[in-house]
């Protein structure tokens, strides 16, 4: 007698998704299962190098269709303990080829998560309909307060680094430069950048620093773009709040989270670099959050693209948000809008982001590939063959995540919210774990996995939403309170370690040596506005309102001298090492060349400052 298991009908596209990825695991654990012992080595590239995609597809394609032909025979409970068993064999290939404890815990982990699949299934969910809150004014007046605090905070901090001297050329003195260009031609055009006129958006495409335009244009200073970037970021605390509104948290809850976000040691700890793009980020994928949420599609829409117009690789935020959207829709009974609204997102963000690659490969200063090279097993510098990587080996991405110098990032990161962020059931929300992973611990950048750099803003805005939607599905104000509790105590004990002590350091710097400070600005006034000027790197933010600015330590020879003034920082040795020849310092050589090409000393701040003048007869 033949007997056919009548399935519970699951929502949507939930079976196919069940089928495609336990087919792709599937074809992944044979694809390494095949290697030879000695490629199995997840420290190098020669494994992958091994594998095939195109066997890899065809593996995969016949699970799947062998697993819709088992649903008809065997419980879908059953079946869901085949990625369980095959990311367990997975692992222990791995951990016998390259094992480290970091890579044990992280492989624990990801099984963990497969096991809680195996026994307790997929649980889609469709965000409901708004809820009525009752407002508490007092929570209101007290986030408004916070951010407010905020701001005053990263502002001090960050326009106390242009007084005292330590914004650097990379990054803010480009900027300083381009938005004086921008107010003057409307171009976003340095010199200092590339060492030659070139418009900033060849190296990265952000025409959304032009919605700070109109400020800097009232208060044209490059203090004022400090003070708008610690704006920007405290706006973020709206779309969270009004997040929190849509579901059903209570005030103080939302207080809480507003204030979470603010302590959050990479988003203050971000600006420890001056002003980056990458700001927006945060507040705009909060609001595109919240218009998927709310089902609003101008909002949705005004806010993914002008997530886009941040940077190149900003649609890979807004393709994964769209990702998501697409993956609840499929989970849920109402498909309509979000099928819409996903596909629209999605497809937008890959012509974008393939038309300013494009752009930026044939006529620009090419894309930064580089930062992913422990990922380049075929020699190309494309991003598709890190995709393919991934696709081929997934544990050659789990064990770049983990490598030893990234842990302290993500204790300061995940770890600061007491991994609220993945503490669920709906495991069609860990896609927006792919931004953290892919942008901060996939890659050896040593930089995009560092909280004082400017890479964490959207993968804060996912791992945000994270916390508040795992948060709302805890029914109960005390259990919330108490996550969020723990997390607010974790985040203030790392903001007081990590950015406190580093932040109130240049206003200390300002105060204390406030009299030195003033004489170097007094002497770099001299220079006179509209001259082309050659200068120090701690030096071009100060001089940054002219057409024509060069940084000494990368300008060539013959660009340092086609301009009228040359400004030196006389103690900044690292400027000079290229002019360090015949056994002198390069400060003394530079200055010989500078005299030999009828320059000669029109003003100094003995033994810090000396601004040299080319003679009229020289030009």
């Amino acid at each position: 007698m033949k007997i056919v298991y009548e399935q519970p009908k699951a929502a949507g596209l939930a079976p196919w998704i069940r089928r495609i990825l336990t087919g792709w695991l599937l074809a992944a654990m044979l694809e390494y299962m095949i290697l030879e012992p000695a490629w199995r080595d997840l420290s190098a590239l020669g494994g992958l190098a091994m594998m095939s995609a195109g066997r890899m597809v065809l593996v995969g394609a016949i699970a799947v269709v062998l697993l819709t032909v088992l649903e008809r025979f065997v419980p879908v409970h059953i079946l869901r303990w085949i990625p369980a068993v095959a990311g367990l064999f997975l692992s222990r290939l791995a951990l016998d080829a390259s094992h480290t404890w970091p890579l044990f815990f992280a492989c624990l982990l990801v099984e963990v998560l497969l096991v809680v699949y195996a026994t307790c299934g997929w649980m889609g969910r469709t965000t409901g309909s708004p809820v009525r809150c009752r407002e508490d004014r007092r929570f209101v007046w007290a986030t408004i307060g916070v951010a407010a605090a905020f701001f005053l905070f990263v502002s001090i901090w960050t326009v106390a680094r242009i007084y005292c001297f330590v914004a650097p050329t990379y990054d803010f003195g480009i900027f300083s430069q381009m938005f004086h260009s921008m107010k003057t031609t409307g171009l976003p055009i340095t010199t200092v950048e590339r060492d030659g006129a070139l418009s900033h958006f060849a190296v990265h495409v952000s025409p959304i620093y032009y919605l700070m335009l109109p400020f800097y244009m009232i208060v044209p200073l490059p203090a004022t773009l400090q003070v708008l970037q610690a704006a920007v970021l405290a706006s973020a605390v709206i779309p969270l709040w009004k997040l929190g509104k849509h579901h059903n948290m209570s005030p103080a809850v939302r207080f809480g989270l507003c204030l979470l976000l603010l302590l959050y040691p990479a988003y203050a700890g971000g600006t420890g670099y001056d002003l980056h793009e990458n700001i927006f980020l945060t507040p705009l994928l909060l609001w595109l959050f919240y218009g998927i949420d709310r089902r609003n599609g101008w909002i949705a829409g005004l806010a993914a693209v002008l997530t886009l117009m941040v940077k190149e690789d900003a649609a890979v935020y807004v393709a994964v948000v769209a990702l998501y959207l697409l993956l609840r829709t499929g989970l849920s009974k109402d498909r309509k809008w979000g099928l819409i609204a996903g596909s629209l997102m999605l497809a937008g963000a890959l012509l974008w982001f393939w038309a300013v690659t494009g752009y930026l490969a044939g006529s620009g200063d090419g894309v930064m590939t580089y930062r992913y090279d422990n990922f380049m097993y075929d020699g190309s510098d494309s991003l598709i063959t890190v995709v393919k990587a991934v696709l081929l080996c997934p544990l050659k991405a789990v064990f770049e995540c983990v490598d030893a110098q990234k842990l302290k990032f993500i204790g300061l990161t995940m770890g600061a919210l007491a991994f609220v962020p993945l503490m669920t059931r709906r495991y069609e929300r860990l896609v927006l774990l792919i931004p953290y992973l892919l942008v901060n611990l996939m890659s050896d950048y040593q930089y995009q996995y560092d909280i004082f750099f400017q890479y964490t803003y959207g993968s804060t805005a996912c791992l945000f939403y994270l916390v508040l939607v795992n948060l709302a599905d805890w029914r109960g104000k005390g259990i919330q309170l108490a996550a969020l509790g723990l997390s607010l105590g974790l985040c203030l004990s790392s903001f007081n370690d990590q950015i406190v002590p580093k932040a109130i350091s240049y206003p200390k710097y300002c105060n204390t040596y406030a009299e030195h400070y003033h004489n170097i600005r007094e002497v770099l006034d001299q220079v006179p506005e509209g001259v082309s000027v050659a200068t120090t790197t701690y030096y071009t933010v100060h001089l940054s309102d002219r057409d024509v600015l060069y940084d000494i330590r990368y300008a060539s020879v013959e660009h340092i001298l086609s301009c009228e003034y040359v400004v030196l920082n006389v103690t900044e040795d690292s400027s000079y090492k290229k002019f360090a020849v015949d056994g002198k310092q390069g400060f003394d050589n530079l200055v010989t060349i500078l005299k030999s090409q009828g320059y000669s000393k029109c003003a100094e701040y003995p033994g810090k400052v000396e601004i040299y003048r080319k003679s009229a007869e020289s030009y």
